[in-house]
């Protein structure tokens, strides 16, 4: 398989209205808030595009109404270089509507526009890692100890299970039609994403919700329980990026990107430096 080949599908479109985040920064989408003057989505199609394992890229949303209030996008859109469709009126309803219409046998990273802090080096690991899984799918995900050591006192959703707790990256890649189903399974758990023992209670049954509960359930076990429900192998991929396992859902997030950012950015203006002394 080409490395290159990769369908992305970014979500693009608020969760719910009256978004904190949107309405912090002024504009009617959090997918447009300008993170260090730059709008979220085009840190994050920037990120793709440069990775070099992104063929084609497909965003869905914002609505179209709200396009021109971001001429970057919009221009990239009128350009094909980046595919729009409308938004359903869930993440995983909308994730649905985008797989029924792209290229049926293309490997597939799913995405959101508010991984801010998404990088090529990300893309790359994450994507490079699931072709060599020998799974139907991957889930990105970062151990909650290496967020919590680059973060302090930063609240994250963790999964906590025996072999640690884990934090959700965003990504996720489909790297066959049978793992496209797990969106299917994703919708039917939507809700519940922000109470795993619930979560995993009404979706596995009881025998898996009492191992987690008492701290025994591992991620082998929790993605054979997915296996055994689906027929749907899915392989975790941990990332040694801890800032992948932070998107911004909060004002406090947007402000804890900020300042990541511009902590990086001296250094990689002191790099870029260094390479032009060096040519």
């Amino acid at each position: 398989m080409k490395t290159d080949q990769f369908i992305a599908l970014v979500l693009a479109a608020d969760r719910a209205a009256n978004d904190p985040v949107a309405g912090k920064t002024g504009v009617a989408c959090k997918a447009i808030a300008p993170i260090c003057g730059t709008p979220m989505i085009i840190r994050v199609l920037d990120a793709l595009e440069a990775s070099d394992m992104v063929k084609t890229i497909v965003i869905l949303g914002p609505p179209a109404s709200i396009l021109p209030d971001c001429p970057e996008l919009e221009e990239r859109v009128k350009s094909g270089r980046v595919i729009w469709l409308p938004n359903l009126d869930s993440p995983s309803r909308s994730a649905n509507s985008g797989l029924e219409q792209i290229d049926q046998d293309a490997p597939v990273l799913l995405t959101t526009a508010d991984h801010a802090l998404l990088t090529p080096s990300i893309v790359q690991y994450f994507l490079s890692k699931s072709l060599t899984s020998h799974s139907d799918a991957t889930v990105g995900v970062v151990r909650h100890e290496d967020v919590a050591a680059a973060f302090p006192g930063v609240k994250r959703t963790v999964i906590r299970l025996q072999d640690g707790g884990v934090c959700g990256c965003n990504l996720y890649a489909f790297l066959n039609h049978r793992g496209r189903g797990l969106v299917s399974f994703w919708q039917r758990a939507e809700d519940l994403r922000k109470r795993p023992w619930l979560l995993i209670s009404r979706t596995f049954g009881f025998m898996t919700v009492l191992s987690y509960l008492l701290g025994i359930l591992t991620v082998d076990k929790g993605l054979k329980a997915v296996l055994a429900k689906t027929g749907i192998r899915v392989r975790p991929v941990f990332l040694p990026y801890p800032q992948a396992g932070v998107d911004v859902d909060k004002v406090e997030d947007m402000l804890l990107v900020e300042s990541v950012l511009a902590r990086a950015a001296p250094l990689a203006q002191e790099q870029a430096d260094s390479h032009d002394l060096i040519s």
